[in-house]
């Protein structure tokens, strides 16, 4: 143990080493957050999507910080409804009928137009449905009559669907026709204070109805949105536990079953020690990822079912020669002659003679192995073969792909989940590098 917290201390004297431990500290604290914040049911939900969980954000918008690099600013999401102090709400009640009407009203300073406008209305009826007549206010007084619409039960109102809008504002498109200067060409921001004016009639004394008002932006969020409207966000936080919790997994469970069928090997011998190495050699010739894409294809893609075949497949690796190599050596230390001479079970001499000498050796290749795994579990993702119900980096890269990210100009999609896990891998190979330099001195002129 004193060795190992000498070790440790001289980890100082390395800043890559440094470096990758700070990274590495920061994505365990994220990680931890995230699962804390975002619970694991919650996390699945998001990425499910469905009804009503993503319907304010717009399709592929990129991040807001995209407008860092932008001559234009570009106008982000938002939307209105009773909870908006923008919004208010007037009533008038008649004999059996009544008046509701809606007053929106907001600022737009943007340089670009929006991508869709989208009126969300449900109503509360028994027989007779309200009647509802939509106006538009641009900043300069100009009115502009959207629509009537009868109201069902639950509706949204596309603005760019009605096609007499379109006829109304000169076969233009109604997300640039209604914030347009008129006679612009080409068609130039209108900036100032907008209002959409709901007019509503109620044809029954219980009668009413609610209104929201969603304007899509062309970007959203830190992280930008799919084309499912997910937030990317979820994904890329989600994706740190799962590639840590993978990588760690794998890595652990890897180098201390070889170590330990290692040194099981080396310490009985004969047919033993001949089964393993057996057995190791005819795995080193298998190909590893051609068997996982066939377990994803043709059984599970279930995350923890990879994780397994991978641990499997990969505990009779190169390490088996590299450990028994070193363990050959330690079997023949004359501790090991005194253990045996005193009567020490062999099990004893394994586990507290044997392998705690290459303790030292273990955690390098450990740390080292780690980068190779969260890689493994990403590239499978690309290939289709990730979990389909967990947010990872790999599926966020493989739905950019699959919806030609790259062909239009969407580089957002790929490169927010390409950076984090080429950091999470330089992280862990420069840390490996730097304890291998350290636990090893022959390396430490390097």
């Amino acid at each position: 143990m004193n060795a190992l917290k000498n070790a440790f201390r001289e980890i100082k004297r390395y800043p890559s080493a440094l470096f990758g431990l700070v990274i590495i500290i920061l994505l365990l604290i994220t990680g931890v957050i995230v699962v804390i914040k975002i619970p694991y049911q919650e996390a699945i939900r998001l990425w499910r999507g469905g009804e009503g969980v993503w319907y304010q954000n717009p399709k592929t918008a990129p991040p807001a910080w995209t407008n860092w690099f932008t001559k234009d600013d570009l106008p982000p999401s938002y939307f209105l409804n009773l909870d908006d102090e923008r919004v208010t709400k007037e009533v008038e009640a008649f004999d059996g009928t009544g008046d509701i009407n809606y007053v929106m009203t907001f600022d737009y300073n943007y340089d670009a137009f929006p991508r869709e406008l989208a009126l969300f209305l449900t109503s509360d009826f028994e027989e007779k449905n309200p009647f509802v007549d939509i106006y538009w206010y641009q900043p300069d007084g100009t009115e502009i009559r959207v629509a009537s619409v009868g109201l069902q039960k639950s509706q949204t109102f596309f603005f760019s669907q009605d096609t007499k809008l379109r006829r109304r504002l000169g076969d233009v498109a109604p997300e640039i026709g209604l914030f347009a200067i008129p006679d612009s060409d080409p068609p130039q921001v209108m900036k100032g204070t907008y209002e959409m004016r709901l007019e509503g009639i109620s044809f029954e004394e219980s009668s009413d109805y609610a209104a929201e008002f969603v304007i899509y932006g062309q970007v959203h969020g830190v992280a930008g949105t799919d084309h499912l409207r997910r937030d990317l966000s979820v994904a890329l936080l989600w994706g740190i536990p799962i590639a840590l919790v993978f990588g760690l997994i794998a890595a652990v469970g890897t180098s201390i079953l070889t170590m330990i069928i290692a040194a099981v090997g080396v310490w009985y011998g004969g047919w033993v020690d001949e089964l393993i190495q057996r057995i190791t050699e005819v795995n080193l010739v298998l190909p590893f990822l051609s068997i996982l894409v066939m377990v994803g294809t043709f059984y599970s893609k279930s995350l923890w079912v990879i994780l397994g075949v991978t641990v499997l497949l990969s505990i009779f690796g190169g390490g088996i020669k590299t450990y028994r190599a070193n363990f050959m050596q330690i079997k023949e230390s004359m501790y090991i002659e005194a253990a045996q001479a005193y009567g020490a079970k062999d099990i004893r001499i394994i586990f507290l003679y044997l392998i705690p000498r290459i303790v030292p050796l273990l955690i390098p290749g450990l740390v080292s192995s780690i980068p190779s795994y969260v890689f493994l579990e990403a590239t499978l993702a690309v290939l289709g073969l990730g979990d389909p119900v967990l947010p990872t980096w790999g599926k966020i890269i493989n739905d950019a792909q699959m919806n030609g990210a790259l062909y239009n100009g969407m580089y957002y999609w790929i490169i927010q989940p390409a950076v984090l896990l080429m950091f999470t891998g330089l992280a862990f190979a420069v840390l490996g590098f730097s304890l291998d330099r350290i636990f090893n001195p022959r390396l430490r002129g390097l």
